[in-house]
């Protein structure tokens, strides 16, 4: 009885995860377009638009692909959904990845880290400052 609940609630995280999902792409392909539309005739909008449509396809893939791993590893752990999970990540990685290339115009690993700066926050001249020394980040405010 307790493991037949458990599942059962198990499946309703993961399809609401996969609803979220779905609802992050729709809702970021309609909000993208509203923005393109306003904003029509200045210059670079349609690349533009092809970002943030980019941006709220990868939110929404990642997404879902932890909905399926909630699903597949919580509820039907065998080798078939091991491979068919497998399978579906290793295709929706191509699409991030491809999806990224279009974005960025480079493959993910060829970024360049972006380096560590003191980061300021703009209220009463307080800062946030990464302190680096050998094998330890020290994070400190000060104000």
């Amino acid at each position: 009885m307790l493991e037949t609940t458990i599942s059962h609630w198990i499946r309703v995280v993961g399809n609401g995860i996969e609803v979220f999902g779905i609802l992050v792409i729709v809702i970021g392909i309609v909000w993208s377009t509203m923005r393109y539309l306003r904003r029509l005739s200045a210059e670079h909008s349609y690349d533009i638009y092809k970002i943030r449509i980019g941006r709220s396809l990868l939110l929404g893939l990642e997404v879902l692909v932890a909905a399926d791993i909630v699903k597949t590893i919580a509820l039907e752990l065998n080798f078939q959904s091991l491979a068919l999970l497998a399978g579906l990540v290793l295709v929706r990685t191509f699409l991030s990845w491809s999806l990224v290339l279009e974005i960025e115009g480079q493959w993910p690993w060829q970024r360049k880290p972006a380096p560590m700066a003191d980061i300021r926050i703009s209220q009463h001249s307080t800062r946030l400052s990464t302190q680096e020394r050998p094998g330890i980040s020290i994070m400190t405010l000060s104000g």
